[in-house]
This record gives C-alpha cells, sequence and structure tokens, in this order.
C-alpha cells in the first residue's frame, strides 16, 4: 500500500471486531475517545475568538495622547495595561465597504507611499540613520557591544488563495495554496542595543520595545514592551482580549532569542495593507510575516542566529538544511498558536514565506517541503480553452466560526486515534488513506469523526492529483477536483455556509467553469473559481448580481495569479531585494 509520504508499507490488518474481544474492545476504544474529546474541548474552550471577530468585540478608541507603554512579563512580572493606552485596528469585518477587496490590488508604490507619509507623521524623518549601501542590498551591520545604527527597511508579505487541500495542514498533510498581490507593508526603522543596563531587568535578559501605526487608524500609536521572560497574554473567546496588535508583538518575540544577551531590539514601524479581513485570504499571516521579514532586516546577521545554532547540532540526526522561510514560517505559526490561542496550521504562514511568483506551491505539512507547481502553458485538450482563477468575496463572516476551528482540531485528533488502534504507524490524519478511515468507521466515536476523517483523507488524495494534472493541463479534472472538495467540505468536514455554497453553485452552473470550491478556514470568506478567461469577466458580473439578488450581499470579485512571497524593498528606489 502507498502511503502520502512516499514510503511504501504492509501491515497486518488489526482487527478488534472479532467474536473474542471484539464487543469489550469497541466500547473501550469509544470510553477512551470520549474522555479525550473531553479534554481537548475543554482545553479548546479558551481559545481566543479568530482574527477577524477580535476586531468586532474590541472597542475603537482613538487616542493620540497618554501613550504608555504596556509591559508584558512573565514569572515574577505581570501584564499591565493604562486605561490610555491606545489601540488601533485595520479594519472591521463589520464595515464591509472596508473590507471589499478593490478590482485590483492597491499598487505596491501606493501602499509604501502610504506606509512611509504615516512613519514620518509619528517618527523622525532623518534619513542619515541608515548605510545607503545597506538600504539596496538589504545587509545590515551588527556589534556586540554598543548600539547599532538603525536600519529603515520595507518589508512585503502577500495574502494567499488555496487552490485545494483546506484542513489539513493542521493534521500534517498537504495543500496547494499560492501568494496574491493583496499584501501587507511594514515601513520602518530600528536597532539593536547591548548591554544597557537596565535595572528593570536582569543583565543577560532580552527585550523588544515597539511603536507603530496602522493607516487605518492613522490617529492612534501603539507603544509595546515585551522580554525574554514574558508569557503569552491570558484570552478567552468571551473577552477577545487577543486583539491585532497581539499578532504584532508575539512574532516579534519569536526572534528575541537571536539577540545578543541583554540586548534591546528597538522597532519603529507603520502598517498599511489591503488583504481584506475575514475572508479567508490569510490577513492575520500576512501581518505577521510583514513584521517577522522587518524584524529580520533590523537584525541583520543576528536574525535566526539561535535556529541556526539549534539546526547545525541536529544536523546528525537527519534534519534537512537551515531554511529562512521555514524558520520564519514556524515562528509565525508559533506567534499565532501561543500568543493568540489560534490552533492554526502551518500553511499561511508558509506559503506567504516561500511563495516563488510565478507559481502554485505544494507543501508538505509534515516537512515543510515546498514543490513550486506551475500552471501547463497549454490545455491538454484543445477544446478547453486555457482558464484563469477568480476569487470571490461573500463578505460574511459567521461567528460560529470562531469556537468550531478547535473543534475540528480536537475531532481530528480523536479520529487518528481510533485509526491508530487499527495501525499503530498512523501518526496523524496525514497518514490516513480513505481506505484506512472506512476500515475503522466501527471504531470511531460517532458519525462525525468519521466524517473528519473522511474529508481529510480524500482531500489528501485530491490535492497530490490536482497537482498532476495542474501540470498536465487537464482543467476538467482540476475542476472537478475542486468541487468535489467544497462537497466535501460542506458535507463532511462541515465548515460552509449557506451563502458560501451560493456563490459555488451560481460559478459551476455558468458557462466556461471548470470547478468552484471554498477557500480558507470557512464559515464565510472567499471561494476560489477556475474559469475560462475569455469567460472571467462575464462571471465576475453574473456573479455579483445574482448573489446579490439571492442574499442582498455584495460579492466583490477579482482574477488573481501567482504573486511573489515576503521579500524586502529598497528605500531608495523600492525595489525588490535579492529573495533568500
Amino acid at each position: 500500500m502507498v502511503r502520502h509520504d512516499g514510503a511504501t508499507r504492509w501491515y497486518d490488518t488489526i482487527r478488534y471486531g472479532t467474536a473474542r474481544h471484539g464487543a469489550i474492545d469497541r466500547r473501550m476504544i469509544r470510553l477512551h475517545s470520549l474522555l479525550l474529546l473531553g479534554a481537548v474541548l475543554l482545553l479548546f474552550s479558551i481559545t481566543s475568538a479568530t482574527f477577524a471577530e477580535a476586531f468586532l468585540a474590541q472597542p475603537q478608541l482613538n487616542t493620540s495622547t497618554n501613550i504608555v507603554p504596556r509591559k508584558i512579563g512573565g514569572g515574577a512580572k505581570t501584564k499591565t495595561d493604562t486605561t490610555k493606552t491606545t489601540r488601533l485596528f485595520l479594519s472591521s469585518i463589520a464595515d464591509k465597504e472596508k473590507n471589499k477587496p478593490p478590482a485590483t490590488a492597491s499598487s505596491m508604490e501606493s501602499k509604501i507611499e502610504t506606509a512611509k507619509t504615516l512613519f514620518e507623521k509619528y517618527f523622525d524623518k532623518d534619513e542619515n540613520d541608515f548605510d545607503s549601501e545597506n538600504a539596496t542590498t538589504g545587509k545590515t551591520t551588527g556589534t556586540t557591544t554598543g548600539t547599532t545604527t538603525s536600519t529603515r527597511a520595507i518589508a512585503v508579505a502577500p495574502g494567499r488563495v488555496n487552490l485545494i487541500g483546506e484542513h489539513t495542514d493542521y493534521t500534517g498533510g498537504f495543500v496547494l495554496p499560492f501568494a496574491i498581490d493583496y499584501s501587507t507593508v511594514v515601513y520602518g526603522k530600528g536597532n539593536v542595543n547591548v548591554n544597557l543596563g537596565d535595572n528593570d531587568h536582569d543583565h543577560d535578559e532580552r527585550k523588544a520595545k515597539l511603536s507603530f501605526v496602522s493607516s487605518l487608524s492613522p490617529d492612534s500609536l501603539e507603544v509595546l514592551e515585551c522580554v525574554e521572560s514574558s508569557s503569552p497574554p491570558e484570552s478567552t473567546p468571551t473577552d477577545c482580549d487577543c486583539d491585532w496588535t497581539t499578532y504584532v508583538l508575539g512574532t516579534v518575540f519569536q526572534y528575541l532569542p537571536d539577540l545578543p544577551p541583554g540586548a534591546e531590539l528597538a522597532l519603529q514601524f507603520s502598517i498599511t495593507g489591503d488583504v481584506p479581513l475575514g475572508s479567508g485570504l490569510s490577513s492575520s499571516a500576512s501581518l505577521e510575516v510583514a513584521v517577522a521579514r522587518f524584524v529580520e532586516a533590523v537584525l541583520g546577521e543576528h536574525a535566526f542566529s539561535s535556529e541556526q545554532q539549534q539546526q547545525q547540532q541536529r544536523q546528525g540526526e537527519g534534519f534537512g538544511a537551515f531554511s529562512p522561510a521555514k524558520t520564519r514560517a514556524l515562528r509565525c505559526q508559533k506567534a499565532e498558536n501561543e500568543w493568540c490561542n489560534s490552533p492554526c496550521g502551518i500553511m499561511d504562514q508558509a506559503i506567504i514565506s516561500a511563495a516563488t511568483g510565478d507559481s502554485l506551491v505544494l507543501i508538505d505539512c509534515r516537512t515543510l517541503d515546498f514543490t513550486a507547481t506551475k500552471m501547463a502553458e497549454e490545455s491538454l485538450s484543445p477544446e478547453d480553452p486555457f482558464p484563469v482563477l477568480v476569487v470571490a468575496n461573500s463578505n460574511v463572516k459567521h461567528s460560529i466560526g470562531g469556537g468550531e476551528y478547535p473543534i475540528r482540531v480536537a475531532q481530528c485528533k480523536v479520529a487518528t486515534e481510533a485509526l491508530q488502534k487499527l495501525n499503530p504507524d498512523i501518526a496523524d490524519l496525514r497518514d490516513a488513506t480513505p481506505e484506512d478511515v472506512e476500515n475503522a468507521k466501527e471504531f470511531m466515536v460517532d458519525d462525525v469523526s468519521y466524517k473528519r476523517a473522511k474529508h481529510v483523507a480524500t482531500e489528501n488524495e485530491r490535492t497530490l492529483r490536482a497537482k498532476e494534472e495542474l501540470e498536465r493541463g487537464d482543467w476538467n479534472e482540476v475542476g472537478a477536483l475542486m468541487s468535489a472538495s467544497h462537497a466535501s467540505m460542506r458535507d463532511d468536514y462541515e465548515v460552509s455556509c449557506e451563502e458560501v455554497d451560493i456563490l459555488v453553485e451560481i460559478a459551476q452552473n455558468f458557462p466556461g467553469v471548470y470547478g468552484s470550491r471554498l477557500t480558507g478556514g470557512g464559515f464565510g470568506g472567499c471561494t476560489v473559481t477556475l474559469v475560462a478567461q475569455d469567460n472571467a469577466e462575464d462571471l465576475m458580473a453574473h456573479m455579483e448580481s445574482e448573489y446579490k439578488s439571492k442574499t442582498g450581499i455584495d460579492c466583490p470579485c477579482f482574477v488573481t495569479r501567482p504573486a511573489r512571497g515576503a521579500h524586502l524593498l529598497s528605500i531608495v528606489d523600492h525595489k525588490p531585494l535579492v529573495q533568500e
């Protein structure tokens, strides 16, 4: 039997349903599974609301006075917050006008100009605090004592669309996403101060101080501080304490181990972008990766120093070579998992970090192996017109999504346990074939666990097939796989909703459409449709009018194509710097 990881494993099927001991074992399995499910659900009951939902629950303060740093501490230190601390918000999904993506993404020059103007509103305009050569090469110099020269940098991180392979990343599966032109831009400067002799901290403790502002709340400034011993702030779905600034702080925190002992990372920056929130296009991961890339530019040669040391020690244990893109993705995922209590997988951060700009990327979420996947230049059949990809935003985000996501993670764990009773070699659902799931159906704690496992196993197979058919140019087969994926998301994984189903149905019944599906986490958000190029404009107009007629909601659509992943731009001429 050929497994997804490429290894061939033969095993004896273990049956627990024999007359000898079947009834007892089945009861024990179900009892064990129920206890596990209860424990996991209890753990996730304190998870925070989703990124977009956190915005909705927060009061918007527009105060630009009495700015006091918020200090996040660990151990004996405690988190303090002043009543005058300002908060800024990229947007609110309740304001649909802000959340609509335009027909085309904003130009990069306009985003940079917006970010630069906002930066200069709050921070100094001195252009002499960075080396002009460093500005064009992206290199920085560092010292072991004293203060480094401030480094200015522009970091860009795109949003993403997942063609197929949904809700498989957190079970080590396969995904086939690509970066898009909508992006987050971080513009600013920073430096590393060493051995400051700060009495508030241990001499060797590393720390960071951040001051930043967003273009969508230009009158508010956020000032935050964290130290190496910091603990993630407590956050639950009820208090929605995890506002979007925690994504920023949590990301910066991941880079503190790279600093020399006792050093302080000082950052001043502005944020702008056009990735719509709550749309399934990874606005949160785009923010995380943009901040991470900016921090790396400031750290220069210090960036990833702690990770590289660990990697060198692990080379003999079979680990691959160090990769900045992979390490960045893992750090950003860790920030979201631990600081925002969101049990997200690795897909979003990985594709945003590693996208090449001319292809989709098949990602093995267990090994983080990236395989560039280009669409064939010609159709396999001369009768099939060459396609493009259309994204449609349902402009809905059901609140149920905030609690349902961690529940799906827990259900997958329960299903995995049942599968392991039949085959101990199944470490995660990624290892299970559809046949394995069918064989284990009677041992699942309930039908829900079976359906979740069925989706993951079949989705992994669809994703691997979709890669092959894209490269062959068989658009009909790719479209069929996409539509089958949506049916599985709707019926087995149950993460779609009425509005998204309406969008998919409208697209699937339109001439020239090969296939359509929900993209992203679900419970609203966007759809992605593979459609003949000559039919794309008519399809978008039809979807907008029909969806409005059926739901009363606007449905902005746009044609998209693979874009470049996270990168730095030159401060001087705004051209991309060399990608690692």
